[in-house]
């Protein structure tokens, strides 16, 4: 029997000389995994492939494109590092996710304008989440397609399978024996951080933390927090919304300046000393022993550990909290590390502060949502998410290597800063640029990007903060080549 003319199984695809229209002398010359792949990619999210939908063999669909089998088995290769297909053995490699949906947008759009009409305001960041656009290249944006479905459900599955009834009532506010004992034992595998379990409260990400922060600070008598300064606006712009002053501390490129820190008379600082946003930088070692020093006299440390666990090209650092723990109020969550929409990251706080900050969690909201909980501690326990992170970390340095090979090509004088880490890239720009403006008429090309300048409370050199995990490398090619034409076309 020829297994090329095998009979189609039921709910698969076709394939054949129909297949999409498939037509390979539209490829260009040595780009034709990168068309292929494009193509599939096109049709998964127009749903003419669906998910569920196997795709054809590699050497039938090879033959029938009359192209090498290395072709096909490349641009499959693509799309499942993208999280959009899977290999499944005997069964096919079958569609398993979407990428997210391009939002069609008309010249002229309103909502385009009124993102960087004027001082960004507190609704800046969905104002820019919902304006129309075909690509986004904005910080904070994880890899999506990426999210670990299958260990998610099976997970899933194992909790639910051994979950007893009184599981599903109110619980404890602080958030599930499970979760805090697994996220104690994360902690300390990659933070170098020892913590007591019941030190650990689960919270609804970073911003709530830093919300319920505020709140135990006011009544500590601490209303100003000094920040980095370029340092993030949403930081910013939640800790003013909980009536606290943060007067800006400048960083370099060793971190944040210590020294004036200490004569800002500041009572507290946020930073994010693993990975500086927006500028990547790592706070060195002589200004972690100032800043301990600064802290042991009584001042407050506030660590976000942004991007703790995205590292490539240095070695990890320790977190602040693994050095002085009663001075260090600690924040981290899986919103960079699996998907913000699952709320879901932790605090620590000095004894001292525990139980206000446990009340505060109880009167926010009662607790977080127990199942959640329940199954990302069963991926923590399994190695699952570990195993996720290092999917991620080799598909982030393509990525990254990509927009830096993009940016060099793209912007003649451009610097890119904080390769090292992270999911975004900083590039400061040559000459006299209006980096807001440049934004503009990016996001009127299509092409969504955070102006640096959003981020400092002083002046600051006109610069892009870029996001690199959630597109592939052909999405940011195109990406900078648009903002590269709408940076020429600026007066």
């Amino acid at each position: 029997m020829d297994r090329a003319k095998a009979p189609v199984v039921e709910g698969s695809i076709a394939a054949g000389t129909d297949f999409l229209q498939l037509d390979v002398g539209e490829a260009p010359p040595g780009g034709r995994a990168d068309w292929l792949a494009g193509r599939l990619r096109a049709a998964i999210a127009d749903g003419r492939v669906p998910v569920g939908a196997r795709l054809p063999a590699s050497r039938v669909l090879a033959a029938e494109l009359g192209v090498s089998r290395g072709v096909v088995t490349e641009a499959y290769q693509r799309l499942t590092e993208d999280g959009h297909v899977v290999g499944r053995g005997r069964a096919g490699t079958v569609v398993v996710a979407t990428p997210a949906a391009v939002v069609t947008r008309a010249p002229a759009a309103p909502a385009r304008a009124e993102v960087f009409a004027d001082q960004p305001d507190t609704d800046v960041f969905d104002a820019l989440r919902t304006a129309p656009a075909e690509l986004d290249l904005t910080p904070g944006v994880p890899d999506l397609a990426a999210f670990p479905r299958a260990a998610w459900l099976r997970a899933e599955r194992a909790v639910l399978h051994r979950l007893a009834p009184a599981a599903f009532g109110y619980g404890d506010p602080t958030g599930t024996p499970a979760l805090r004992l697994a996220v104690a034992t994360w902690l300390a595998r990659n933070r170098g951080i020892r913590v007591d379990p019941a030190e650990v409260v689960i919270v609804a990400g970073v911003s709530q933390a830093l919300g319920l922060l505020a709140q135990v600070l006011h009544g500590d008598g601490v209303h100003t927090v000094a920040v980095e300064d370029p340092g993030s606006l949403g930081v910013r712009q939640h800790l003013r919304n909980w009536r606290l002053d943060t007067p800006p501390v400048p960083v370099d490129a060793h971190g944040l300046r210590v020294d004036l820190l200490a004569t800002s008379g500041a009572p507290a600082v946020m930073l994010t000393p693993a990975h500086q946003f927006p500028t990547g930088v790592v706070l060195d070692g002589d200004r972690r022993r100032r800043l301990l020093r600064w802290a042991q006299r009584g001042g407050l440390v506030i660590e976000d550990d942004y991007d703790a666990e995205h590292r490539y090209d240095r070695p990890p650092v320790p977190a602040l909290r693994s050095m002085l723990p009663e001075q260090v109020c600690y924040a981290g969550s899986v919103s960079k590390l699996l998907a913000p929409a699952l709320r879901i990251g932790w605090v620590l706080v000095p004894q001292r502060y525990h139980s206000a900050l446990v009340a505060a969690k109880r009167m926010a909201d009662l607790g977080n949502a127990a199942l959640p909980q329940l199954v990302l501690a069963e991926l923590m326990d399994s190695g699952a998410l570990e195993r996720h992170l290092r999917l991620l970390r080799r598909r982030h340095v393509r990525r990254r290597d990509a927009m830096i090979r993009t940016v060099r090509a793209n912007l003649p004088g451009a610097v890119v800063h904080g390769a090292a880490a992270g999911l975004h890239l900083l590039v400061t720009l040559d000459g006299d640029v209006d980096d807001v403006e440049l934004a503009a008429a990016a996001l009127r090309r299509g092409v969504k990007v955070q102006p640096l300048s959003w981020h400092g409370q002083r002046p600051q050199p006109p610069g892009l903060v870029l996001g690199y995990a959630a597109n592939v490398a052909s999405d940011i090619d195109r990406g900078l080549a648009t903002v590269a034409a709408a940076l020429r076309d600026l007066p």
